[in-house]
C-alpha cells in the first residue's frame, strides 16, 4: 500500500470511529459547564435548560459551577477535555472573545471553539446601590462628576477583568469623560451581594426578573435598562435611550451553547438538535422570559457559525475602542 492510500485509509478509519461514537452519543450524562458561580443568571439560565435537555439527550445533564478569570478557568477546563461532547460549554463573548484580550495568562482563543446555537439575549441593567443619591441615569451622571472632582470617583462592579461589564464601566468612563474606579469579582452573585450591601457604588450587570422585586422593596435602585427603548417585560424601567446624558449607550449580550471545534460533526448536529429541541419548549421558553431574557431565534449550524465570526469582530472592535491591553 503506498503511503498516500495508507493515509486515506487512515482518514477513513477515523471518520468511520467518530461516526460510530456519534451514533451512540450521548452514552453518558453530559456536563453543562456554567463559568460563573452558583446564583447569577447563567446559572438560572443553565439550570431552567438542562431538565428539558437532559430528556432530549436522553442522559442527564449536570450543571457545573465553576468561576474566575472571567469565565476562562471553565473555559480552559474545556479545552482539556476530550472532544467528545462529554461538556457543553455554556458561553458567550464575555469569556470566548474578551477574556483572551484582556489577561496575558489566557492562551486560548475565541476560534478554539464552536458555537452551537444561540440561547438567549440578555438585558443589561443599570443598577445603583439603595443609597446612592440618584434616582435616573442623567442624575447619576451629574453625580459620578462631582465626586470625580471631589478626588472620590465612583465604583463600578464586573465579573472580572476584561469582562463585557468591565468593558462597558470604562466605555461609561469614556464617553462621559468621568473617572471611575473598577472593582472585579468572580461572577454576577458575588457582584450582586456587594451592591445590595453598598459596598460598590453600580453595576451594569445581565438583567434578571429578580431586581424588579429587589427595585420594589429598596434593596437597589435600577436607574435604566440599556435599550434603545422600552420593552414590555421591564416596562417599570426606563431605557436608556430616554436619558439626556447616554441616550446612545445601549447594549446587551447574547449566550450561546459551545464545544471545543474539532468535536466531530455528527456529535454537534447531535447536539444543535437536541438544544434547538429544547428552546421550542413551553416551560424552557416561559423560564428564560420570566428571567427578562430575549429567546434567540434558533439558527442552523452555518448561520450560527456565521453568527459567531461576526459577533468576534464586534466584540474586538469594543475592546481595541477603549485600548484594552492584556494585563
Amino acid at each position: 500500500m503506498t503511503l498516500s492510500n495508507t493515509l486515506k485509509a487512515l482518514a477513513a478509519a477515523v471518520l468511520l470511529a467518530g461516526a460510530a461514537h456519534a451514533q451512540t452519543y450521548p452514552s453518558k450524562p453530559v456536563t453543562l459547564m456554567v463559568p460563573y458561580p452558583a446564583g447569577g443568571l447563567s446559572d438560572v439560565i443553565a439550570r431552567t435548560v438542562n431538565t428539558t435537555l437532559a430528556k432530549n439527550f436522553g442522559q442527564p445533564v449536570i450543571v457545573e459551577n465553576l468561576g474566575g478569570v472571567s469565565g476562562a478557568i471553565a473555559a480552559q477546563k474545556v479545552l482539556n477535555s476530550p472532544s467528545d461532547g462529554a461538556i457543553i460549554f455554556q458561553g458567550s463573548p464575555n469569556e470566548l472573545i474578551l477574556s483572551p484580550l484582556a489577561n496575558a495568562a489566557v492562551k486560548f482563543k475565541s476560534e478554539d471553539f464552536r458555537l452551537v446555537q444561540m440561547i438567549a439575549t440578555a438585558q443589561i441593567g443599570f443598577l445603583a446601590r439603595k443609597d446612592l443619591p440618584v434616582n435616573t441615569v442623567d442624575e447619576f451622571v451629574a453625580y459620578a462628576a462631582k465626586m470625580a472632582k471631589e478626588g472620590k470617583p465612583i465604583t463600578y462592579a464586573s465579573v472580572g477583568p476584561g469582562s463585557f461589564y468591565h468593558l462597558l464601566g470604562e466605555h461609561l468612563s469614556k464617553v462621559t469623560g468621568i473617572e471611575m474606579t473598577h472593582v472585579p469579582y468572580k461572577g454576577a452573585a458575588p457582584a450582586e451581594q456587594d451592591i445590595l450591601g453598598s459596598q460598590v457604588d453600580i453595576f451594569l450587570a445581565p438583567y434578571g426578573k429578580k431586581y424588579e422585586e429587589m427595585s420594589k422593596t429598596g434593596k437597589l435602585k435600577v436607574l435604566a435598562v440599556l435599550n434603545n427603548e422600552r420593552l414590555p417585560m421591564v416596562k417599570d424601567f426606563p431605557a436608556i435611550s430616554e436619558s439626556k446624558t447616554l441616550k446612545n449607550f445601549t447594549f446587551t449580550i447574547w449566550t450561546g451553547y459551545f464545544v471545543k471545534k474539532d468535536t466531530p460533526e455528527p456529535i454537534v448536529q447531535t447536539i444543535h438538535k437536541a438544544i434547538t429541541d429544547t428552546l421550542s419548549d413551553p416551560g424552557v421558553r416561559a423560564g428564560l422570559e420570566a428571567n427578562s431574557q430575549l429567546l434567540a431565534k434558533p439558527l442552523s449550524l452555518a448561520e450560527v457559525g456565521k453568527a459567531y465570526t461576526d459577533g468576534t469582530a464586534q466584540f474586538r472592535a469594543i475592546a481595541k475602542s477603549i485600548n484594552l491591553q492584556p494585563q
